[in-house]
């Protein structure tokens, strides 16, 4: 079997060790043989439609790659809205983007072997010999190491993989004598600098002619990569030992994943997002499938499937089921935290999860697959494109969308496991749209807002690798290709690398230490398939009916919960609410409490409180719903109450007439230089022009040296520090747009960053509620100049005025700062009953999630999402009658959603004395085993808290 997507028949035979007979791996990929015996619930389409839209990807494909050849070679990539050519240093910096650039011809050493699998031959004949005359990788650049090698070295293994097959077949190519190989193994030797650490992991960038560390390089100097980047290696890097017999390479990858395999985190067997390649510390503790950690999975998978290493997959197998555990929330893929599992890290998923549901399908897992690829869909019909993030309720959190392939990839993958036509016509709506909105007249241009529609003079060369590639084998029959791509692995970038080489040059020890797993017996399944009747029932509806729920779910109104799609499709009642979820001011959420014997009920301090009976219930399985949402709530506060919060900071008002006296509690950001260990900023203020900060400064003049003042909203904060640093200010004051906002009666929470590196930002932001900025404000309207001191608390005001002439009894007086005491808990606890509660106070996470050029017609501020929780009292497990108090007040994702607060009150009173009649079901489970299995559910959470890194 192949990863390709293909498969025997299921009666011929594999070869001993082959490196998909294992079950566990190869589930869906035997699938394939039995489509044939299956009507699919869209009708087929026909053999004279395939072929046409095949022409058309064709057409498609010498459209771009005829105008980068024509308008941009030898240039890494095409710019298609100015035809010319995308040449490093000739044009304004992208920043990390354009570390992929290394003045190599990119976009044709990217596009080699999809040159082949369109059958142009004679093209792709030419395009080696160009390569060979043209492309030098001795130059004075600094590239991405992870980049370089799925692109550059991805790209010329692909090329020599199917030269040599080529040649074989006797036509074409019988001049080639391994040239792309002698290339790609100095590309090899050029890149083993970059692991020269402690740990093994690589630097994340190098220099192609001067290496690491060295003055010319200009680089070696960074501590942090990202776990794809140093994961997403071992494919190419093993590739190049097999075919070469130089085992360093493969060494090198194998050492790499490694340690990122020793790195994770023990009680979850997640990973974080960036981890430092010193020390392994993870510096990003956030969990996901998408940016950051996306191939690392995939290449633990493909990695056992091209070099038969059983260690490789159950490693993939323990983190595949940490993520179906904490990340997957069908049809949602959420970021977690690793130490924290069941917190959500943030409310939006990046489009690089789309290869996912592909890989679901390697793995076996069907349904999910097509749970989430269907929810993708929907977002696609929706925009046209997939943004490159969305919210959980289907907005556009980031509007771009550079041509990515991924879903396209998933689309492929799913067409070959079920061979259901809709995913035929899946494909015919990327065609039509890529021709109706991404394609101008020297080539294609990637989507600068999908919203809009507005173009981004950008063509990357993974565009013309994947996504033409995925396009044209999706409708191509076997006798369209002229070699068996069943013989091939895809990686990441979709270079296909022979699987051949699992049986050549192996001199790597294959020994098993990964796991406590109980290593299988292959030999039962070396000559037959898995049984697909198993795995996938003979059934034409079955791929139908689990994405019929998901048909409108991109349209339901806001706020919405997670679907369970099986459930919810086979009984139509209301899907179970988990506690990561649950809206406050949701009507649709209070209704599900009621019918799950939870009560609502507002305290006077401002919290509220839970109260669960499970008599209450409506019936026994929504009193087992109850039990569920009140111990994951239990979880939610007790890992909230561990969360650390950054301290407030101060705004010091230092200039005449305040000399200091003037105090302002700032919140705190997660990106920039901390006020704790770093000395203070003072600087005169200056009001930005445009005042929101999300574009480029007009007033660059006034704000240079000084703190520079912006409005919240439109634009994420890191955007905001980056604009006014690149204007010359020392420094930023955020200032809330909710007029009216104040420190005395909201929570302070901290700016958190955009999902990107954080790390060009170097100057100091605050935030000050709206009530606090005014102060600023009107001081500047009054007295024109104003100073102030940004520090991590209020400095001695003799010591801000030291050498300067000010009164005595100004230095020796109390600050004017308002300390407004804040009602005790105790009284509270007092007042309780018996019954076991969760006193959670409310606080908010201030991430600016309004989405870059979103309009500002008075449309109202992006509403906050839950955070961390303080002052929590200690939490026992329930007993037979839980009653947790939560203070769970979480506005909902949608800026445009009506103000339920009203409503809540009215509803929250009606609950309070409801009492709803029990309908028992016959089959429920009894309640006191219920109890008993959540008490050990307890039990085994608080031994999951104790565990250490």
């Amino acid at each position: 079997m192949s990863a390709a997507g293909g498969g025997r028949d299921c009666g011929s035979p594999v070869p001993q060790r082959a490196p998909w007979s294992l079950v566990a791996a190869t589930a869906a990929l035997c699938l394939l043989s039995a489509t044939s015996v299956r009507t699919a619930a869209a009708a087929p389409m026909s053999r004279e439609e395939k072929q046409k839209l095949g022409n058309q990807v064709l057409e498609m494909f010498d459209h771009a790659y005829g105008n980068y050849m024509e308008h941009a070679y030898p240039a890494d990539e095409l710019m298609p809205l100015t035809c010319r050519g995308r040449v490093r240093g000739q044009e304004p910096s992208r920043g990390d983007v354009d570390d992929a650039l290394g003045k190599f011809s990119l976009t044709l050493i990217d596009s080699l072997d999809t040159l082949v699998v369109l059958n142009k031959t004679k093209e792709f004949e030419d395009a080696v010999r160009k390569v060979l005359r043209d492309v030098n990788l001795d130059n004075d650049v600094v590239v991405s190491v992870f980049e370089t090698n799925i692109r550059v070295l991805g790209g010329l293994l692909g090329g020599h993989s199917l030269a040599i097959m080529l040649k074989e077949k006797g036509e074409y190519m019988q001049w080639y004598n391994d040239e792309l190989l002698q290339m790609a193994k100095q590309l090899g030797y050029k890149l083993l600098p970059a692991f020269n650490t402690t740990s093994g992991l690589p630097y994340p960038r190098i220099n192609l002619k001067f290496g690491i560390r060295k003055p010319e390089a200009r680089t070696g100097t960074e501590t942090d990569t990202c776990t794809a980047c140093a994961g997403t290696l071992i494919l190419e890097f093993a590739a190049l030992s097999r075919f070469t017999g130089a085992t360093i390479f493969e060494e090198y990858a194998r050492k790499a994943l490694d340690f990122l395999w020793e790195k994770r985190q023990r009680s979850s067997n997640l990973v974080g997002v960036t981890i430092n390649i010193h020390t392994g510390d993870w510096v990003r503790k956030d969990s996901g499938v998408g940016a950051g950690i996306d191939s690392y999975y995939e290449y633990l998978l493909k990695a056992y499937v091209l070099l038969g290493d059983d260690s490789f997959l159950e490693r993939f197998n323990t983190h595949y089921n940490a993520i179906m555990r904490y990340i997957s929330q069908p049809p949602l893929l959420l970021d977690v935290h690793i130490h924290k599992p069941m917190l959500n890290a943030r409310t939006w998923m990046d489009a690089l999860l789309a290869f996912f549901p592909g890989l679901q399908v390697l793995k076996g897992d069907i349904r999910p697959a097509i749970e989430t690829h269907e929810m993708l869909y929907q977002v696609i019909k929706k925009h046209n494109f997939l943004p490159e993030a969305f919210t959980t309720d289907f907005r556009v959190h980031w509007a771009q969308h550079p041509l990515r392939p991924e879903f396209a990839e998933s689309t492929y993958f799913l067409y070959k496991a079920t061979g259901d036509p809709y995913y035929l016509e899946v494909g015919k709506t990327l065609i039509e749209n890529l021709n109706k909105y991404a394609r101008v007249p020297c080539g294609f241009a990637a989507m600068k807002d999908v919203r809009t529609g507005s173009h981004e003079d950008r063509m990357d060369s993974f565009f013309l690798a994947e996504m033409f590639k995925y396009l044209y084998l999706l409708f191509a029959d076997k006798e369209d290709i002229i070699f068996d791509i069943e013989d091939y692995i895809f990686t990441t970038e979709a270079h296909l690398l022979p699987l051949w080489l699992s049986t050549t040059n192996q001199s790597i020890s294959k020994k098993n230490t990964t796991s406590e797993y109980t290593e299988l017996d292959d030999s039962n399944f070396d000559w037959t398939c898995p049984n697909t009747q198993i795995l996938f029932p003979h059934d034409p509806l079955y791929a139908q009916r689990i994405r019929e729920p998901l048909k409108n779910v991109v349209d339901k109104s806001c706020p919405r919960g997670i679907i369970r799609v099986e459930e919810s499709f086979r009984s139509g009642a209301k899907p179970p609410l988990r506690a990561r979820d649950f809206m406050a001011t949701n009507p649709e959420h209070l209704e599900i409490l009621k019918k799950m014997g939870v009560s609502l009920i507002h305290l006077k301090d401002g919290r509220v409180q839970l109260v669960q009976h499970a008599i209450q219930a409506a019936s026994s399985i929504d009193a087992e719903d109850g039990l569920r949402f009140m111990q994951e709530m239990i979880e939610l506060s007790s890992q909230q109450q561990k969360e650390q919060q950054l301290p407030p900071r101060a705004v010091q008002i230092v200039s005449h007439p305040f000399f200091g006296r003037v105090v302002l509690t700032a919140g705190p950001a997660q990106f920039g230089p901390d006020l704790s260990k770093h000395k203070e900023t003072r600087g005169f203020v200056a009001s930005s022009k445009p005042y929101n900060g999300c574009s480029e400064l007009t007033n660059p003049e006034a704000v240079m040296g000084k703190i520079a003042l912006v409005q919240r909203g439109q634009c994420m904060f890191a955007e905001k520090a980056r604009n006014i640093q690149n204007a010359g200010a020392i420094g930023g004051i955020v200032i809330d747009d909710n007029e009216g906002s104040s420190s005395d009666t909201a929570p302070l929470f901290q700016m958190a960053g955009d999902g990107k590196d954080t790390d060009d930002i170097r100057i100091p932001m605050l935030f000050l509620f709206s009530k606090e900025g005014s102060i600023i404000l009107d001081a500047i309207r009054e007295y024109e100049e104003v100073e102030v001191l940004l520090s991590d608390k209020a400095k001695d005001r003799a010591a801000i005025l030291k050498g300067k002439m000010i009164p005595s009894y100004i230095i020796n007086s109390n600050p004017e700062m308002d300390n407004e005491e804040q009602p005790s808990s105790e009284n509270d606890s007092q007042n309780q009953s018996a019954e076991q509660i969760i006193s959670i106070s409310p606080t908010v996470d201030l991430v600016d999630q309004e989405t870059p050029e979103e309009s500002s017609l008075n449309s109202p501020p992006e509403s906050l999402s839950p955070a961390d929780t303080e002052d929590a009292a200690d939490v026992s497990p329930p007993e037979q009658t839980s009653s947790p108090t939560a203070n769970h007040e979480t506005p909902s994702l949608d800026g445009e959603c009506t103000d339920l607060d009203n409503q809540l009150e009215e509803q929250s009173e009606t609950e309070e004395n409801s009492s709803p009649e029990v309908s028992w079901d016959k089959k429920a489970q009894p309640i006191d085993s219920i109890l008993a299995d959540w008490n050990e559910d307890i039990e085994a959470f608080e031994m999951m808290e104790k565990d250490e890194l």
